[in-house]
């Protein structure tokens, strides 16, 4: 069990500078004021839990002067709406409002941070980011896979680099914590703080992560769509496949928005395939009685469906999974064969289209709010933090507290429950 040590965010030293932000009549944050833990107490008598977060904001005084300080913009991993705008976002509030006038974008993810790659940071300029806003993807392009924490500080000790702002999942902020652990290790005041970026929603201590609530709404879009061709063919069956290799987050989300879902499958869950309590069946009754189905399927479900199942990493250091959706559309077409039964599939795996999308506005709004209080955290000298979302509140989390588990969909919550409403599917438990 955490302790409230676990939430203790790291600093590099007294804060001895008197902000910019002072003059232009900035509300600071008050240190004292604390966003907690546990939200829910079981027991009115119980002793009531202390665990809390530190709440994000600017503070009075810095630790870096402005003038003389260098940041850099590294983006890693897959993409997620609303990359650029954090960039942008970032960039605006170090240069407006705090007046650094040096500026860096890491190239192609860690990769740009190892000269061996021969990628020359961007420097980044108020032109550079004037409409990156508006698009999908990042300007900077990204890149998986880590790389050695002692090349990336020989890197950011020779660009004079002070603090780094590292945007990614749980295996970029590892990374992050990685980089921070070497910087500590040869005694250097430079300042990581890490932006969570992840699609699927699985970040601890990120109630909502930025791109999610995009994809949400674009995957709801090609829920629809299935349903349209599933009752537009005799026997017809639309079987989706959406993100989520931890979590259902998103596959269950989308069934909600699109309300078009009769199954949806996802990690947490270990449905049975076979016999009369298995999908197989239930899909079966469904299209006797009612001529069509949507199935949706995050691509981490199912996999222990998979008995010779490789256990390979890709470069980010994520076990390879097997690829559900083609594995269902095929078993569903053997299921109705086998039985002499007509079927329409049409199999849509729309992934990569949703994450390359453009943020949408409450996107926008949070990664405005996350990128300027990760400026924030670094100017007054937090390190080893990550920007996380709370209670509504943004708030600093220790990097290797938000790394030590991974987010996963409780199917004791109000989301999963919902979904078990709407879809009157077996809960499979």
């Amino acid at each position: 069990m955490p302790t409230q040590r676990d939430f203790i965010v790291p600093t590099l030293g007294p804060c001895a500078i008197e902000s910019p932000l002072q003059a232009r009549g900035q509300m600071f944050a008050d240190e004292s004021i604390r966003v907690r833990v546990k939200r829910h107490i079981r027991d009115e008598a119980a002793e009531i839990d202390t665990l809390s977060f530190e709440e994000a904001g600017p503070r009075r005084r810095l630790y870096f002067n402005p003038a003389e300080t260098t940041a850099a913009f590294v983006t890693c991993g897959g993409l997620s709406p609303g990359l650029n705008n954090v960039i942008r976002s970032g960039f605006l509030e170090l240069t407006h409002n705090y007046g650094v006038e040096r500026i860096l974008g890491i190239r192609n993810g860690y990769a740009g941070l190892n000269p061996d790659s021969g990628l020359e940071p961007t420097v980044m300029t108020e032109r550079f980011v004037r409409n990156i806003h508006h698009l999908g993807g990042t300007v900077l392009g990204s890149s998986r896979g880590a790389q050695e924490p002692s090349v990336i500080v020989d890197f950011l000790e020779a660009r004079d680099i002070d603090i780094l702002f590292c945007i990614g999942g749980d295996g970029t902020q590892r990374g992050a914590h990685s980089i921070q652990r070497e910087i500590a290790k040869r005694g250097l005041a430079k300042s990581v703080v890490g932006i969570p970026k992840t699609i699927d929603n699985d970040v601890p201590y990120v109630e909502i992560s930025f791109g999610f609530v995009t994809a949400l709404e674009v995957a709801s879009e090609v829920l629809r769509g299935a349903h349209v061709e599933a009752v537009g063919a005799p026997n017809g069956i639309g079987l989706v496949k959406l993100m989520g290799r931890a979590a259902g987050f998103i596959a269950a989300g989308a069934s909600l928005a699109s309300q078009e879902a009769n199954f949806v499958l996802v990690p947490e869950v270990p449905f049975p395939l076979e016999g009369d309590g298995g999908l197989l069946a239930a899909l079966e009754r469904r299209i006797l009685t009612r001529g069509h189905a949507v199935v949706v399927v995050a691509e981490g479900a199912g996999q222990h469906l998979f008995t010779d199942r490789k256990a390979e990493q890709d470069a980010s250091g994520n076990v390879g999974f097997e690829d559900i959706g083609v594995y269902l559309r095929d078993r569903i077409k053997r299921h109705f064969k086998e039985r002499n039964l007509a079927l329409n599939m049409k199999y849509i795996d729309p992934s990569y289209a949703i994450r390359s999308v453009p943020a949408n506005a409450w996107d926008r709004i949070l990664t405005d709010r996350m990128a300027r209080a990760a400026v924030h955290a670094a100017m007054a000298g937090k390190t080893d933090a990550m920007v996380g979302y709370w209670n509504q509140e943004i708030i600093y989390v220790p990097i290797s507290t938000a790394v030590a588990e991974k987010k996963r969909m409780s199917l004791e919550s109000d989301l999963w429950n919902a979904v078990l409403s709407g879809t009157r599917q077996p809960s499979w438990r």
